[in-house]
């Protein structure tokens, strides 16, 4: 069992495909190994697991956490969805930069992202389930979060009107997220 290093994005952002294992009955896969992880240079200590499941056309994001800082390895255990990561950094050469990628339960991928990245996914399917390993525990007062649709970004989302969150309807752009004495947390 192992994984592989697919593809990296920005520097930082890391595509994972485990190997799967088929035959008539199924498939079997390990999502997740310390020592393999740590092997491929990935985070090796998560102590949050997370798990949604939204509706075609659900939007979330772009979210973060600065205090205590948050790098997550997300997957799609059933469905599909457009997962998105964006590099909001200060001073970092990518600020602004942004990868996204269509993972879903047949595919298998994870798309780890490091502090300092806002992320977020749509669905694209009927349901999608996402789960997603954090290396710091939740915290309210620490958490932040970018409007998807800042146009200095430009992303290219797969959805023009998506189902939104109050909290991320009424999210700050990237330009008005740095001004915030909080963006000094991932000064690059």
């Amino acid at each position: 069992m192992g994984f592989r290093i697919e593809s990296r994005h920005l520097g930082e952002i890391t595509v994972v495909q485990p190997d799967v294992y088929e035959d008539a009955r199924g498939f079997f896969v390990e999502v997740f190994r310390t020592d393999r992880f740590a092997e491929l240079g990935l985070p090796a200590e998560f102590v949050q697991d997370n798990h949604s499941r939204s509706g075609r056309g659900v939007l979330r994001g772009l979210h973060f956490q600065y205090d205590p800082k948050m790098s997550k390895v997300m997957r799609v255990t059933q469905g599909a969805a457009w997962l998105v990561a964006v590099d909001i950094r200060p001073g970092s050469p990518t600020l602004g930069g942004w990868y996204g990628r269509e993972v879903s339960a047949e595919n298998k991928l994870q798309i780890w992202a490091p502090p300092g990245f806002a992320r977020g996914f749509c669905v694209l399917s009927e349901t999608a389930e996402i789960q997603y390993k954090c290396t710091a525990v939740y915290n309210k007062d620490g958490e932040g979060g970018i409007r998807w649709d800042d146009p200095a970004l430009g992303i290219d989302w797969p959805v023009t009107d998506p189902l939104l969150s109050e909290k991320d309807t009424a999210a700050p752009t990237l330009a008005e997220w740095l001004e915030r004495p909080e963006a000094q947390h991932f000064k690059f």
